[in-house]
């Protein structure tokens, strides 16, 4: 594993990123970026599908969204304990691909493992440049330049907003790649993803932030440190 990513987009569940931030990545993607989703669990408890299900889904979202690479760590579902061992392979990730941007699920969601995913990539991306770190010896240190925190289930003030607009077919594409876990049918139950109300609210709040700077659609990233500009204009 030596190519090197742009952006690299972690989420604990195989759909996290599609749901906060599979237009970001498919924009980047048609401009000629390298792109990559690093899931952390396979979504093994999920209530519907199942694993090999999920992973044929996640290969289908990728292929839709241009994606260079598609990175599982297979941790247990609901297991994201930040463990060393978890953490570890987590940097190891992270220094073998040296992405610029990292993108992560913000830290309030109604998911616990979403919290945890946030919280486990902000340890990783810290420990990744530590030149002395222990457990991964042997990979050079690498810093990311940027991170930035995308949202699943909930809302907040953006501090920053990409349009969207062209790649968004892309993004629903994505998601409904997903059947297993976003369409109701036969021997399916019904979970807060398959809702007649949960797409819709996604693609609301993704209006929102499109109106927000003046376009059809947007996602809104949090930055957990102020943005540098050299001018403004």
């Amino acid at each position: 594993m030596n190519e090197e990513i742009d952006i690299l987009a972690f989420g604990a569940h195989p759909d996290d990123v599609e749901i906060g931030a599979s237009g970001i990545l498919a924009q980047h993607a048609e401009a000629g970026f390298r792109t990559a989703i690093c899931d952390l669990t396979a979504g093994e408890l999920s209530t519907n599908g199942d694993v090999e299900t999920r992973e044929q889904e996640a290969d289908r979202a990728g292929e839709i969204l241009g994606l260079t690479a598609r990175y599982r760590m297979r941790f247990p579902d609901r297991g994201l304990t930040s463990s060393a061992e978890q953490v570890e392979a987590m940097v190891r990730l992270i220094r073998q691909v040296k992405p610029k941007v990292v993108l992560a699920p913000y830290w309030e969601d109604r998911h616990p493992d979403h919290i945890a995913c946030s919280r486990m990539v902000k340890e990783a991306v810290f420990d990744a440049a530590i030149r002395k770190k222990k457990g991964v010896e042997g990979i050079p240190p690498h810093r990311v330049e940027q991170v930035f925190y995308y949202f699943i289930n909930d809302v907040s003030k953006a501090d920053l907003i990409v349009d969207i607009s062209e790649v968004y077919e892309k993004k629903k594409a994505a998601i409904l790649a997903f059947e297993s876990q976003f369409v109701p049918g036969p021997g399916r139950m019904e979970t807060p993803l398959n809702r007649p109300t949960y797409l819709p609210m996604v693609e609301g709040r993704d209006q929102l932030w499109g109106h927000q700077i003046g376009t059809v659609w947007g996602e809104g990233l949090v930055s957990p440190s102020p943005l540098a500009l050299k001018q403004l204009l």
